[in-house]
């Protein structure tokens, strides 16, 4: 008997679209279906579904609504959203009962965003002749079970869900359907003043507790201060280079709330002249906004959350990534945005913080992961929460506030690190130097191994140059209240951060390891001392010298390495 359920894992831009509507021609030209349900996370995505089914030869109604009851004569199918389901699962199991379906669950992992929606869609469609499910990004971390999706038991507890197909980002960039993705790094000096009036300087990137990760993050997206005045800026610039190979190439920031986002939007007039298309998502005319910019020739929009995920735009290019949304799932929709490839040699590039949790996505964007049912208190859960919960205000656009958790001083700006297929690339520098103009002019045409064979060479020449530049001091008064060690995220010291020597780059497995070597011993001995991580940090470049650790070379993470081993020998 030909089975019913069938999950695609593919990455985005591979064409699950294209896919499952060629499934769905096909039964219905067998007569083994005789309706279609399309079921979609938005409402822009059920007009795009019947778009592209309407190129089938499919009549889809992205109108219907559950008032109706009976979907026209004239449509083979309907497309609705999760909610509409989870409104009234009486009615679209009603549906499914009366005529052989096939139900098309896109981006099926949003059927776990709550429990009862879940329940709904369970039964809402378990009568359904066929059942094809489709996701793009990495599924949920959280304890919801997704319908109609296989789990198999793990060693030592949990679940995790069975694919009948995967196609990830990495088998498709070697057939050259996907573009390769460039990732640009931008960190500087962050200074905030705390709810209880303590003002404190950190630089992004650096080891910090998560509350001081939140808030300097949050510090470095207000559109007052320098840093994404400055991230636009080079964002334009890399979209005017790519733009010689791709002339319509386009540009999406996503912003974390509607105030930022109408904000980056008078950043981006004032630099470019015109006005970019801004989508908000209480905005009723966002559909035709996001069409109309799809097919025209414009530069940029700025959107809050709503071109996140299924939407397609495949002449975006260029991406900046100014939300403090910190999940894994909504990173890779959001990075997904710039992969669909047109032609071979387009090349994508996403400007972003320079805080761990992205560059640990940015740097795994080849993994691909299903969905893990974990038991409560599983390892890593606490970490993913702690930030999460750091971060909730921004996570949630427009959010009132009773009182702010603290106020953003200043955000300077300077160039980190390109990262690209897993390796890290680059020095820090000054932004507006000559080594990030290096980066930004890379061509916009280019396959997978000139990239890498290009950031190679350009990475060398830099490493070789006799006196690299440095990121020059933020200009930014002394706080008026001294920050004690225990709470400064960075204290200020006296010594200048050494250029990095003119050595052969190592490999960046190597680096990576010794990172994880460092931070491991950083944190047995901060829960040995009492100290925060940043302030051992701190101590152990007073003591040996040279930049922070995102800037540091092997053999000064090594001396590192070596010099907090000692101190736990020693009983200092």
């Amino acid at each position: 008997m030909p089975r019913r359920d069938f999950l695609l894992v593919a990455t985005p831009g591979a064409g699950k679209t294209t896919y499952a509507l060629t499934v769905a021609a096909e039964l219905l030209a067998r007569r083994e279906v005789a309706f279609l349900t399309i079921v979609t996370p938005t409402e822009h995505l059920k007009h795009q579904w019947a778009a592209a089914a309407a190129r089938f030869g499919i009549a889809i109604d992205p109108a219907y609504r559950n008032a109706q009851g009976r979907a026209g004569a004239d449509f083979a199918g309907v497309a609705v959203t999760y909610a509409q389901v989870a409104a009234h699962p009486a009615l679209h199991r009603q549906r499914t009962e009366n005529r052989r379906t096939l139900v098309i669950f896109d981006e099926i992992h949003h059927a776990g965003d709550a429990l009862s929606w879940g329940d709904a869609v369970k039964d809402a469609f378990d009568p359904a002749r066929r059942r094809l499910a489709l996701t793009g990004t990495p599924f949920r971390s959280d304890a919801n079970p997704i319908p109609f999706v296989t789990y198999l038991d793990e060693p030592g507890g949990g679940k995790r869900s069975a694919s009948d197909y995967v196609y990830g980002y990495g088998p498709a960039l070697e057939d050259g359907v996907v573009r390769p993705v460039i990732f640009l790094a931008y960190s500087g000096e962050m200074r905030w003043r705390t709810r209880a009036g303590d003002e404190i300087t950190a630089t992004l990137g650096t080891p910090m507790t998560k509350d001081q990760i939140a808030q300097a993050w949050r510090t470095a997206l207000d559109p007052a201060g320098e840093w994404v005045s400055r991230v636009l800026e080079a964002a334009d610039k890399r979209l005017t280079e790519v733009r010689r190979g791709m002339p319509d190439a386009g540009g999406l920031v996503i912003a974390g709330d509607h105030e930022d986002a109408r904000a980056y939007a008078a950043l981006l007039r004032g630099l470019t002249g015109k006005r970019p298309v801004v989508v908000l998502s209480d905005d009723k005319t966002a559909s035709k906004k996001i069409s109309a910019f799809a097919s025209s020739g414009e530069r940029w929009m700025v959107a809050v959350r709503m071109v996140s995920e299924g939407v397609d735009i495949p002449r975006l290019a260029v991406g900046v990534y100014t939300t403090s949304v910190s999940t894994a799932l909504f990173f890779a929709q959001a990075v997904g945005r710039f992969v669909r490839a047109r032609q071979r040699g387009e090349t994508a590039s996403v400007f972003l913080p320079s805080v761990p949790v992205l560059l640990s996505y940015a740097a795994e964007l080849e993994a691909e992961r299903d969905h893990v049912l974990r038991a409560a208190g599983a390892a890593g859960e606490e970490d993913e929460l702690a930030l999460a919960e750091a971060l909730r205000e921004r996570d949630t656009p427009d959010a009132p506030l009773d009182e702010p958790a603290f106020t953003a001083l200043n955000a300077s700006a300077h160039f980190d690190r390109v990262l690209y297929d897993g390796g890290e690339f680059g020095t820090a520098t000054a932004v507006g130097s000559p080594e990030e103009e290096d980066f930004l002019g890379l061509p916009g045409l280019l396959d997978p191994d000139q990239v890498r064979t290009l950031l190679r060479k350009r990475q060398d020449a830099q490493l070789a140059a006799p006196a690299p530049s440095t990121p020059a001091a933020p200009a930014s008064p002394a706080p008026s209240t001294p920050a004690s060690p225990a709470r400064a995220a960075v204290p200020q010291t006296s010594s200048t951060p050494q250029a990095p020597p003119a050595v052969p780059p190592v490999s960046r497995q190597a680096l990576a390891a010794l990172r994880k070597d460092l931070n491991g011993l950083v944190g047995a001995w901060s829960h040995r001392t009492g100290q925060p991580h940043g302030v051992i940090h701190n101590e152990l470049r007073r003591t040996c010298g040279g930049p922070p650790l995102p800037q540091a070379t092997a053999d000064q993470i090594r001396g590192r390495i070596d010099t907090i081993r000692r101190w736990a020998i020693s009983g200092r």
